[in-house]
């Protein structure tokens, strides 16, 4: 697999460790599964989200 760094703070670089301790998975494991939680997120507050007019006329159009 491919790899790349990033640069981030002592701080923040412990606490990844220490979760990825906790979690039995590796450093870029925990950084993948954060990564896609984070992006779950995203989308549910997407799908939340009040509906536009033009969303509202699409689902309402008469198929027929």
């Amino acid at each position: 697999m491919a790899s790349t760094s990033v640069r981030i703070d002592t701080n923040t670089h412990q606490n990844i460790c220490q979760l990825a301790q906790s979690l039995s998975l590796t450093i870029g494991e925990t950084v993948a599964l954060a990564v896609r939680r984070l992006r779950q997120e995203r989308m549910g507050l997407e799908l939340r989200a009040e509906l536009t007019d033009n969303e509202r006329d699409w689902l309402e159009a008469d198929l027929g």
